[in-house]
């Protein structure tokens, strides 16, 4: 009986473990905008408000600002892979862009997706609407995904240094 009510006191605790990255304080925010269009506008939170490199955990959601389909995501998540040069195998890319295309949805305006990274690797969230409740998607990626997922924002080699700036508080 008591082996069953700590397993139950566990389990219950998991979706408040998984949401507390909700809580943390914004580091910095940033908006990216192609022309007239605003694309999205992203966030970084961490338990202190303060970003160092490799310090986890640390959550960057992204807030859609118009449709994307997933395949654009995904495609996207690429070329800055490619324009970064990230020193990940070929192979190793191709298996993790399989996993996001089987994962990721196509988003709408108001859409947000959010990964959390940690000392293990990290995991995906989706919020389909403001109004809606934040849901896991997929299974926890490993180490290395979380560094090159997390590099096309934060990496000082970035495509888009100005939003490194405003994200990481001007660090």
């Amino acid at each position: 009986m008591r082996i069953l009510l700590i397993l139950l006191l566990c389990l219950s605790s998991l979706p408040a473990q998984a949401d507390n990255w909700l809580t943390w304080p914004t580091v910095g925010s940033a908006k990216l905008s192609w022309g007239p269009f605003d694309i999205y506008f992203s966030v970084l939170r961490t338990p202190a408000g303060r970003y160092q490199a490799n310090q986890w955990p640390q959550a960057l959601s992204i807030n859609y600002q118009r449709d994307i389909a997933a395949a654009d995501l995904v495609e996207a998540t690429q070329d800055q892979w490619q324009a970064m040069e990230i020193a990940v195998p070929a192979e190793q890319q191709q298996r993790w862009l399989a996993q996001l295309s089987a994962i990721w949805p196509s988003v709408q305006s108001g859409s947000q997706i959010t990964f959390v990274g940690d000392d293990n690797g990290g995991l995906f969230y989706y919020r389909p609407q403001p109004d809606q409740p934040v849901r896991q998607i997929g299974e926890r990626f490993d180490i290395a995904f979380r560094d090159a997922f997390l590099a096309i924002w934060l990496s000082p080699a970035t495509q888009y240094p100005a939003l490194r700036q405003q994200l990481t508080g001007g660090s």
